[in-house]
């Protein structure tokens, strides 16, 4: 009963929609507003020449006759006429030119085309590589984000430029394709349309000059385009497109909880135990795959009695599934469900719509499988349309004959451990002792209730074993001490019989469940201490800042969580170096260092356990993330035998995953960091030769002009002229010394040499001081000057106080019209000491009132203007922050106008005297 409910639960869990294929299916579903992601066909060849372009602009003429906007953001017909007749009467968004090495090239206008917003977007040869200077170096980043817009996209695509077939391509052809894109390209697509044509009439398109011009066709017809490399390309097209379509159809089996296998693919699975004889499975459901050309899949089932396993039969799995990695299949390990094997294999074969299972043939006897029953006889009975292989499988994976007596049992196992059975032996006396007391007062039938409950602990705490024998020994207890007669194992009442029996059996169900859910529990708390232990692993990777902190944590969490000594190699001047490791490690080996460089340049694991130079001491394993191998990460043990089960690979995986992943963040923000260095670097370059371009040549152009007038006419000039030239001389040599000035301030600043002489000061006199030396800039305006009486002495450097002033002065002189009046005013509030300084000229833009502090920066300005270097305002707020104060700006409330406040914390001791007085 319990199995046939555990049964129905299982089949009404199975019919339910998988949420992930729920969410991949509403991400490819049309919406509305813009959140809209738009949809992706495209438009595959085996080759150039099969008519894409063509048929991408047959199927947008269809679309624009339904009343679609469909607009061209690039198309190339390669001088095809009945390709540029269809173009004609479309909508051509006009390219964008580039200037590139004294030239210019053209490419799509993305941004022209976004803001166009048209119903389909056509947009051709896809692995188009974009010229340097645009957004996005590929063409299929530009279609990333014109499908995040909401926009629909048709493109092309040869299957020569597809990534993971980049090599059999080059093996195939013999040319080695450049442009590429990623598979995830293709993944993404919403529709694939193949464009296939037969090699002949493909060869024959080319011998007539439709494809490329006859220069060009001959030496093609003798390199690229042979009938074997056409009907190779061909196949390969068609190949990588089914396996799209599979996938789709899958999404929506699994989307729509429709209960498969629909046979439209062929799918082999191969069930994988501790038998020694697995190995001989998978490599049949290898062949059976590639005569069937179908992917497959090594399964294994990990529950209940995957914890009774020893570590050689643990090994022994683990090996099988490596293996199935070696032969081209997927290792896979799914946790038991609580009911039978066969249910789990039946369950993960419908879930992913496979049509074949292979399992091995069973050699228990007929008592065994009566008890427990037969995995493959109930694979055979549930399997319904899905083929089921039995095969016998006579060899072990050493090719050794395999025992009959310990086919699909354990060979080996672990040491007797009498402590459990004693737990439970001493777990029935307790219950003994208890019955003792409890049955003065109740009836012998609570009895039963305390014998099993010490079962049900014994099972939980223990196991099944253990359970059973604390269900043997507490019949015995039960039946001697209290049915009648007592003190013996003769039973006078046949009632007494039945109830005994009844006691016993019911017993053995508690136990055997209660064994179960324990079971099911250690996986759980193993899996979740595991998923605890990442997500910690990844929150301790989001706070570290730097690569060296990333790397300690990775091999610090590696090392922790395996039991190992890790070390992480990065590339490093053309090579690789040890970054970190744990145990502290400076170097390693040279046999070492050469397995982690084959594992880096082939991106597949070498050294100990191996099939590649298994003479190292460690195994080298590479970290990928979506930019491919970034690094290699090498563990070694004490222990004899693999390294690695198929769990702690799969957690080394996923740590090296997120360790790899954090090392390409840091190296992004370091890459970003380095770039918005540079272009600041370029912006204050650019603004500093612009500032020096006029503010030295100005100043320097009056001088030499004066002087060498007073030096060629000194004759014939009065002294009024030659006051008026030396005046010159004077106004701008003093003008250039504020700028060379300026610049040796900025540069102090920048170094952290600006070291305040602290002192206290009166506010008024520096105001004085700085209105003094500032007394020629402001001769064109009106001054006011309104100083409160009462205000303490600041704790400041006099100098660069009034320094920061007159940047200040000089800033207004330039920025408000002649005849305006300039104010300066202090004031006291509260613990704080206010400098004012306001101006009427136009007042700060709004959105610059930060930035006229940045160096260089200018605001807008006018004619009237006087020419400047924009550091002033920056110095100044720098030698104000670095006295304590600061500095702010604003625009005026009561006028048009700038003001600038300074503000200034007043001494304890100042203010102590204020308050006394």
């Amino acid at each position: 009963m319990a199995a046939a409910l555990n049964r129905s639960s299982r089949s009404d869990r199975d019919r339910r929609p998988s949420p992930d294929a729920l969410l991949a299916e509403a991400r490819r579903a049309d919406g509305h507003g813009d959140a809209r992601r738009g949809r992706l066909k495209i438009f595959l060849g085996a080759a150039p020449g099969v008519g894409k372009t063509y048929e991408m602009l047959t199927a947008a003429r269809a679309r624009l006759r339904e009343g679609l906007d469909v607009v061209a953001g690039v198309i190339e017909t390669h001088g095809r006429a009945e390709t540029q007749a269809l173009v004609e009467g479309l909508e051509l968004i006009p390219r964008r030119l580039i200037d590139y090495k004294g030239g210019s090239l053209d490419e799509m206008d993305l941004d022209a085309l976004i803001a166009r917003r048209p119903a389909v977007a056509l947009v051709d040869e896809l692995a188009h590589t974009n010229a340097p200077g645009s957004r996005h170096p590929k063409r299929h980043q530009d279609v990333e984000e014109l499908l995040a817009a909401g926009i629909d996209v048709y493109s092309t695509l040869n299957i020569q430029h597809v990534e993971s077939l980049n090599d059999v391509v080059a093996q195939i052809t013999r040319v080695r394709v450049r442009e590429t894109v990623p598979d995830s390209v293709l993944d993404m697509a919403d529709d694939i349309e193949v464009i296939d044509i037969a090699p002949g009439d493909l060869l024959r398109r080319l011998r007539e000059g439709k494809i490329y011009r006859p220069e060009h066709a001959a030496r093609a017809l003798n390199s690229f385009f042979t009938a074997g490399n056409l009907t190779a390309l061909r196949e390969l097209a068609l190949r990588r497109t089914a396996q799209s379509v599979d996938d789709q159809l899958l999404n929506h089996m699994q989307a729509h909880a429709i209960a498969g296998p629909w046979a439209a693919g062929e799918r082999v699975v191969v069930c994988i135990s501790e038998d020694p004889r697995c190995a001989g499975l998978v490599r049949y459901a290898k062949r059976l795959a590639d005569r069937l050309r179908a992917p497959w899949v090594a399964l294994a089932v990990e529950g209940r009695r995957s914890l009774q396993l020893t570590d050689v039969e643990r090994d022994r799995v683990a090996d099988t599934l490596r293996l199935a990695d070696r032969l081209g299949g997927e290792a896979v390990t799914v946790p038991a469900a609580g009911g039978r094997v066969a249910d789990d294999v039946i369950a993960y074969a419908r879930d992913n719509n496979v049509t074949h299972i292979v399992t091995g043939k069973s050699e228990r006897s007929k008592l065994f499988e009566l008890l427990h029953g037969s995995v493959v006889q109930d694979l055979v009975r549930r399997s319904g349309n899905i083929s089921v292989h039995v095969i016998a499988g006579d060899a072990a994976a050493d090719g050794a004959p395999v025992p009959k007596k310990t086919v699909g049992a354990a060979a080996e196992r672990r040491s007797f451990d009498a402590r459990p059975f004693v737990a439970a032996a001493v777990a029935v006396a307790v219950a003994l002792g208890i019955s003792e007391v409890v049955q003065r007062f109740f009836a012998v039938q609570t009895v039963e209730v305390v014998f099993i409950t010490a079962v049900v602990v014994v099972a939980v705490r223990y196991g099944l074993f253990p359970s059973l024998a604390a269900v043997v020994a507490g019949s015995l207890c039960y039946n001697f001490f209290f049915l009648p007669p007592i003190y013996t194992f003769t039973i006078a009442d046949p009632s007494n019989i039945a109830a005994l029996f009844f006691f016993t059996v019911v017993a053995v169900l508690v136990s055997n469940l209660a064994a179960r859910t324990r079971s099911e529990a250690v996986i759980a708390r193993g899996r979740a201490r595991s998923t605890e232990a990442l997500y910690g692993f990844s929150r301790k990777l989001a706070s570290c800042g730097n690569l060296d902190d990333v790397l300690w944590a990775t091999v610090f969490q590696i090392a922790s969580m395996l039991k190992v000594r890790v070390v992480i190699l990065l590339p490093e001047a053309g090579g690789l170096a040890l970054r970190a490791g744990y145990p502290p490690e400076d170097q390693i080996d040279e046999a070492d260092l050469g397995a982690a460089t084959w594992c880096f340049d082939n991106d597949r694991p070498a050294g100990r356990g191996a099939d590649t130079l298994p003479g190292a001491r460690r195994l080298f394993l590479p970290m990928h993330t979506g930019r491919g191998c970034i690094g290699v990460v090498g563990i070694d043990g004490d222990a004899p035998g693999p390294l690695l089960t198929p769990e702690r690979r799969r957690l080394l995986d996923a740590l090296s995953d997120q360790g790899g992943l954090a090392v390409e963040r840091v190296r992004l923000v370091e890459d970003l960091d380095r770039a918005k260095l540079l272009t600041e670097t370029d912006r204050l370059r650019q603004a500093l030769l612009t500032s020096i371009s006029h503010d030295l040549r100005t100043p320097l152009a009056s001088v030499l002009g004066a002087a060498s007038t007073l030096r060629d006419l000194d004759d014939a000039l009065d002294a009024d002229a030659k006051a008026e030239l030396l005046a010159t001389v004077i106004d701008e040599a003093e003008r250039l010394n504020r700028f060379i000035a300026n610049l040796l301030d900025m540069t102090r600043l920048e170094a952290g040499a600006v070291a305040p002489n602290l002192g206290e000061h009166d506010a008024g006199e520096i105001v004085g001081t700085a209105l003094r030396r500032a007394g020629k800039i402001l001769t064109a305006h009106r001054v006011d000057v309104e100083v409160a009486p009462d205000l303490p002495p600041l704790d400041v450097d006099a100098v660069l106080f009034e320094q920061a002033l007159f940047n200040l002065l000089d800033n207004a002189a330039k920025y408000a019209p002649e005849g305006t009046a300039i104010r300066v005013q202090t004031w006291g509030e509260g613990r704080r000491v206010h400098v004012q300084v306001l101006d009427e000229g136009d007042g700060i833009p709004e959105g610059d009132v930060e930035r006229i502090f940045d160096k260089f920066y200018r605001a807008r300005k006018g004619d009237r203007v006087r020419a400047g270097t924009g550091l002033g305002l920056a110095i100044a707020r720098g030698f104000v922050e670095a006295m304590g104060g600061t500095l702010a700006a604003s625009n005026r409330t009561d006028r048009r106008g700038a003001a600038f406040t300074l503000s200034f914390e007043a001494p304890a001791r100042a203010r102590r005297a204020g308050a006394a007085a």
